[in-house]
């Protein structure tokens, strides 16, 4: 069960994980738009951001996604875009503040800005 539409892909797991945290899609696209950090997910090409979350424990929000390129199919226009776009893979809450790992090289965000 995937969710597209023109900028974002969604898998099955991300929206589960998203119903059990408590997510809307509008706070993971804000947490990809504008993130606190940004690191090298564990999966090998891929991408996570994270945003702290408001409550009186602190937490964070993270998502883990990866940058699609190739044929996305547009279902409010019935066209074939070759524009590159982001598959969130999966979204979760992190009990407390995490420890930083490896940043992301300044070309890749470069890309990743122009796309969103």
């Amino acid at each position: 069960m995937n969710i597209t539409n023109d900028k974002y892909q969604w898998t099955g797991h991300s929206l589960f994980k998203m119903r059990y945290y408590g997510l809307s899609q509008q706070r993971i696209k804000r947490i990809v738009r504008h993130p606190s950090r940004v690191e090298e997910a564990i999966v090998l090409g891929m991408i996570a951001v994270m945003s702290p979350a408001g409550g009186k424990r602190y937490s964070e929000i993270w998502a883990m996604y990866k940058l699609v390129s190739g044929r996305v199919i547009s279902k409010s226009q019935f066209q074939i875009s070759k524009q590159k776009s982001i598959k969130i893979i999966t979204a979760w809450r992190y009990p407390g503040k995490s420890p930083e790992r490896n940043p992301i090289p300044k070309e890749v965000l470069d890309e990743i800005k122009r796309l969103v």
